[in-house]
């Protein structure tokens, strides 16, 4: 695939235009064009960034670009719908429909993790904001049991292996330390699943709490659990110096 082109149904997911199932059925129906031309396969490749998309009967500029910053209290899953029943990130934010505004998670916490998540409609900052290249930073409170040497520091600074995959913490820094539990502060430059329980448990520390409290230049604040704010984009440009904040083309209608 040709660097920044996507297939075009994905092409109208990534501007935050529809669904992708809702993007293939406009395509196969021949309500959508680029650069003036209907384009009726789902999987032809554009640079959405640099074409003009048109959708028959429709008449929008791209939806607003939206980011979000939300608490994640524990017990809440992060994605879209859960088979449980229990209940997700998603049900959180009250802007949030499919239809209405397609939100997707920037990244995940786990179930019993908490602190600050992010959220956008803007799939290309998605995708920078998780990319270990790189390099967000993502800071943690961590409490674990037991007594946290200055040997067990050194080891988790310089890096676990577990289960073939090395873990390499950016800097651990020990708050408080007791026979019962310690206190720590992790940051992390990627996030690789479940990478903070794993490399304590495998010194022989298992985590339990653990909080995210900021990623790149935002912080969590005094920001109550399950509850969120809206971030400007001016705010978001100058958290993340290099993301791909600038706005995209009008997205124009009517064939």
């Amino acid at each position: 695939m040709k660097p920044g082109h996507v297939p075009l149904e994905r092409a109208l997911s990534k501007l935050g235009i529809a669904s992708r199932t809702q993007a293939r059925a406009w395509i196969l129906a021949g309500k959508v064009s680029v650069n003036g031309a209907i384009r009726t396969n789902p999987l032809a490749l554009v640079w959405p960034e640099r074409v003009r998309i048109q959708v028959a009967s429709e008449s929008r500029e791209t939806p607003k670009r939206r980011i979000f910053l939300l608490n994640k209290p524990r017990g809440v899953i992060t994605t879209h719908s859960d088979e449980k029943g229990r209940p997700t990130v998603f049900s959180l934010i009250k802007e949030y429909t499919e239809d209405a505004l397609h939100l997707i998670a920037v990244g995940r916490l786990d179930f019993a993790t908490t602190g600050l998540l992010l959220f956008t409609n803007d799939t290309r900052l998605a995708a920078w904001l998780t990319d270990p290249s790189n390099q967000v930073q993502r800071v943690y409170v961590v409490t674990v049991r037991g007594e946290v040497t200055e040997n067990t520091l050194i080891q988790l600074r310089s890096g676990i292996v577990d289960r073939g995959v090395e873990l390499n913490p950016e800097t651990v820094t020990l708050r408080k330390s007791s026979g019962k539990e310690s206190h720590l502060v992790v940051h992390l430059a990627e996030g690789k699943n479940r990478e903070i329980r794993r490399i304590f448990l495998a010194v022989g520390h298992e985590v339990t709490r653990l909080k995210r409290v900021a990623y790149g230049g935002l912080a969590l604040g005094d920001l109550q659990p399950g509850t969120y704010r809206e971030l400007a984009w001016a705010e978001a440009h100058a958290a993340f110096p290099g993301a791909p904040i600038e706005l995209p083309p009008v997205f124009q209608g009517k064939l």
